[in-house]
């Protein structure tokens, strides 16, 4: 018998950017910051980050997305969903930074939002989003001329949720399309139909079924998935120019995990529990909840819920147990759907060495990590943005 040979295997630069090991400019993921970042256990990163930020003052604003740990959204000025904190950055033009605990697409909309005298910082670079990694430029043009050469791009309408690249919405803009969010899909489609006959759905297949099915009355048979990875999104030309809503393969990696079992235990474990969910879980979650909504949704719900009630929510764990904590002394039992646990891996990667090290580098003078999205994608962006904006 031979002596084994090693093998040589080569990683590939996907392999490399998941790692860590290799930068890519075009890439959310993979970027390491310069410098040494304080140690995880040095006991006085609480200080040294209320030092930090005093020090700044109003030249610094720091947003806080609901998935946050709760290390760092004790430092956030505002919290919120991703388009909310956007919208609260643009509100502040006399701060000088915008430093932005959440991932790189909500940083680029803030980027794209606010005055060309911000700079915006997230405090890691490698901070990305599963979802918004699943559609590419290139690979949404290709889209494009497949509907094209199947006739039916003419009358086609991209909408692209809000969990997206800016070369995603800049793609939006400049063909006739809006951006959506959880909370106003419905209103988007309705816009997008009135000025089609189709939809392009980008990037995540579980919303844009969701609001076209539930909230809208169309069926499933009326809804077709493009697969970026086969040929033609591995879809005829008749069935694409049969299709009303063409959903791009997409999903978010959290709520994309939660199933009907999750859902059948749930109510098995506790009677009377109400289920809530985030619509870019599956379908077959979404049809056996009692309450579907966005984040905004689903903490308003349990505001307004009666002390005592039950409540099993499915979405990112970090906001789960943060509710469960505000509502514990109202006697309201909150519960996380999925009997594992369930943690946005990539809004994870802000914790609070990474924000001391940011707020540290701007008291210092210096900038680190600046997020920009070049002028020809915001102008094409912002449209897209616009255009949401003014829906009715």
């Amino acid at each position: 018998m031979n002596a084994a040979q090693p093998l040589d295997v080569q990683p590939t630069p996907l392999a490399l950017l998941l790692l860590g090991r290799e930068a890519d400019p075009r890439s959310e993921r993979g970027v390491e910051c310069p410098g040494d970042l304080p140690a995880p256990s040095d006991p006085d990163l609480v200080a040294r980050a209320r030092a930090a930020k005093e020090a700044l003052g109003e030249r610094v604003f720091v947003l806080g997305h609901h998935y946050q740990r709760d290390e760092v959204i004790q430092f956030a000025d505002v919290t919120g969903d991703s388009f909310k904190l956007a919208k609260d950055a643009a509100a502040r033009p006399q701060a000088e930074y915008i430093v932005f605990c959440g991932v790189h697409f909500m940083a680029e909309s803030a980027d794209i939002l606010t005055s060309d005298d911000q700079q915006v910082v997230l405090p890691d670079l490698a901070a990305g989003c599963s979802m918004a990694d699943m559609a590419t430029a290139e690979q949404v043009a290709e889209c494009w001329d497949v509907l094209g050469e199947a006739g039916v791009a003419d009358v086609t309408v991209p909408v692209s949720y809000m969990n997206s690249s800016a070369d995603i919405k800049a793609f939006t803009g400049r063909h006739g399309g809006t951006i959506c969010t959880s909370s106003n899909a419905r209103r988007a489609l309705d816009w997008a139909f009135e000025n089609g006959e189709k939809v392009l759905f980008l990037p995540d297949q579980h919303l844009g079924r969701n609001t076209a099915v539930r909230d809208m009355g169309l069926s499933l048979e009326d809804c077709v998935v493009y697969n970026p990875h086969r040929p033609n999104g591995g879809l005829s030309t008749e069935e694409l120019r049969a299709a009303k809503m063409i959903l791009w393969r997409g999903h978010c990696s959290v709520h994309g995990r939660f199933s009907l079992d999750s859902v059948n235990d749930v109510r098995a474990r506790m009677p009377g529990v109400n289920v809530l969910v985030h619509p870019e879980c599956k379908h077959e979650v979404v049809a056996a909840a009692d309450f579907v909504g966005s984040t905004e949704y689903i903490i308003k719900t349990l505001d307004a819920a009666p002390a005592g009630s039950k409540w099993a929510i499915g979405t990112e764990l970090n906001l789960v147990r943060r509710l469960a904590d505000r509502y514990a002394a109202e006697g309201k039992e909150i519960a996380f759907l999925d009997k594992t646990v369930c943690f946005c891996s990539t809004m994870n990667r802000i914790d609070l060495p990474h924000l001391v090290w940011a707020l540290e580098s701007l008291a210092a003078g210096t900038v680190v990590n600046r997020i920009r999205v070049d002028p020809e994608t915001e102008k094409f962006a912002k449209l897209a943005l616009e255009r949401m904006l003014a829906l009715p």
